[in-house]
């Protein structure tokens, strides 16, 4: 998995450092998964800011991934990432 940050979308404060992988990165049309490097709170919904570990930068929704191992205590969930526009 590769590194990366995520950002509230409405006022661009940091809430914390990702591993993520992108399963398709087409242009408009990217998706993946990623988890926290540290416990952090994060709810489902569409008001997020991922950062590449390349620079690019893409609004995002994230939904928890239920059904994935968790690992740690406190515990660090896996989230499903869905591109909202173009990252660039």
């Amino acid at each position: 998995m590769t590194t990366g940050k995520l950002y509230r979308y409405d006022d661009g404060q940091l809430i914390g450092i990702i591993e993520y992988k992108f399963q398709n990165e087409t242009d408009g049309n990217w998706w993946g998964e990623m988890v926290f490097t540290r416990y952090t709170k994060a709810s489902n919904g569409d008001a997020y800011l991922i950062e590449t570990e390349d620079g690019r930068r893409g609004r995002c929704a994230l939904k928890k991934k239920v059904n994935k191992a968790v690992s740690g205590i406190p515990p660090l969930y896996y989230y499903h990432v869905r591109g909202i526009g173009p990252l660039e």
